[in-house]
Formats: structure tokens, C-alpha cells, sequence
């Protein structure tokens, strides 16, 4: 069997292509839930099941009408167990396959629905990526979250495209991982209400395709 020789750069990074989908065109479509009064106010919401704002709903139809013009191939629609995700995909006319906790968001213990300047009263420049959360969810166990789910999707690709419908923070996290950085650098990927990414290929390269596009309406 032919091995493909390993050629390192000038820092020792390999650069043969990450993985092969086998259709060079295949995509992975991660789409925010649309706006919830608590994502209006900046408070970290994970286990709290809060739902969409009204404006939330009409972004959440919008994002469909985007993501529909994407013309996914037979596309499996992976969602949150929140209401908040499900609604943003019935909203948004993506029938949903299946319900995954494991796409949930990143759990935040002690600091669930508490914003971030109220948890640097406590703890000066405290992120989410760069100091724990008390009774929350470790970076590395949303790591090796978010490689679960990136693995069951890249064995989807070579039949469908993938729609996960989930949270902020956790689609950062698939973003950073997708890419093969660590969970830390998450924090370049900004993610509003009812944004999407589109991850793709070039070259057999994992890539980012679009980022934290907005809705068409209400946003």
C-alpha cells in the first residue's frame, strides 16, 4: 500500500489534508437558535429552557429561507434537545432526524443565567474559554464533545450534508474543532441569534465556508 510522505513546514506542521468526505462539495450547516430574552440580556443560558423571543421566531424563519438556498444534499438535521433549538428548526422548516444531547450547550454550573460583567465581580477577565465554571462543564470535556459529534458527522458526509441546530458557545467549540484547533479558540468565532456557519472542504482541507451569517429579516 502507497503511504503518502509526510512533509513538515518550517514548524514542524504536517500538511496533508485532514480528512476525505469523499464529495469534495459536502457541508456542515451550524445554526444558532434564533433570539431568547436571555441571549437579548447577555445571560449564559444552558440547561434553562428559555424560549424564543418574538423577534427570535422571525429569525428563526429567516435563517430557513437562507439555509434552503444553500441546496444541501438530502440534508440530516441534528438539533439541541432545548425548545429553543427545536423551535428554531421548526421555524425554520428543517424537519428534525434526530434530538442530541450531546449538541447541547456548554454548561455553565454556578453561572447559569448570570451575564458576564455580574461574574467578573468575582472573577476579573473571566471568559467561558479561559477560566472554569463552578459546578459547570470543563473546555476539555466540551472538547471531546464536540469530537463525538464531528465524528458521527463526518461519516454522514459522504451520503448527506449535516444541519446542526444548537447554541452559541458549543458551535464555537464544533467550529474550533473542526478545523483542529482547541477548544480555547472558540473566542474568534463570534455567533448571534440565528447565525450560521457553513464548514466545508478545499483540497481535502477542512475550512470554514461562511461565518455567523445573519438572518435576511429581523436581525
Amino acid at each position: 500500500m502507497r503511504k503518502d510522505r509526510v512533509v513538515l513546514d518550517d514548524h514542524g506542521r504536517d500538511h496533508r489534508p485532514e480528512s476525505d468526505p469523499l464529495r469534495p462539495d459536502a457541508r456542515v450547516v451550524l445554526l444558532r437558535h434564533g433570539e431568547t430574552d436571555w441571549a437579548r440580556t447577555g445571560r449564559h443560558t444552558s440547561v434553562t429552557d428559555v424560549p424564543l423571543t418574538e423577534r427570535g421566531e422571525d429569525q428563526a424563519r429567516a435563517a430557513g429561507a437562507r439555509i434552503a438556498a444553500l441546496g444541501l444534499r438530502d440534508p440530516l438535521v441534528v438539533t439541541s434537545p432545548r425548545a429553543r433549538a427545536l423551535r428554531t428548526a421548526e421555524l425554520a422548516g428543517l424537519p428534525v432526524d434526530r434530538r442530541w444531547d450531546a449538541v447541547r450547550e456548554w454548561e455553565y454550573g454556578e453561572y447559569e443565567g448570570l451575564t458576564t460583567p455580574e461574574i467578573r465581580r468575582e472573577v476579573p477577565h473571566w471568559t467561558v474559554w479561559t477560566h472554569p465554571c463552578p459546578g459547570g462543564e470543563t473546555a476539555d470535556a466540551a472538547s471531546s464533545r464536540a469530537d463525538l459529534v464531528l465524528s458521527v458527522v463526518s461519516a454522514t458526509l459522504p451520503e448527506r450534508d449535516v444541519v446542526v441546530v444548537g447554541h452559541g458557545h458549543f458551535s464555537r467549540v464544533l467550529i474550533a474543532r473542526w478545523i483542529g484547533e482547541p477548544v480555547t479558540e472558540g473566542r474568534r468565532f463570534a455567533l448571534g441569534p440565528a447565525g450560521s456557519t457553513v464548514l466545508g472542504f478545499e483540497h481535502g482541507f477542512r475550512q470554514v465556508v461562511s461565518h455567523n451569517v445573519p438572518p435576511e429579516h429581523g436581525a
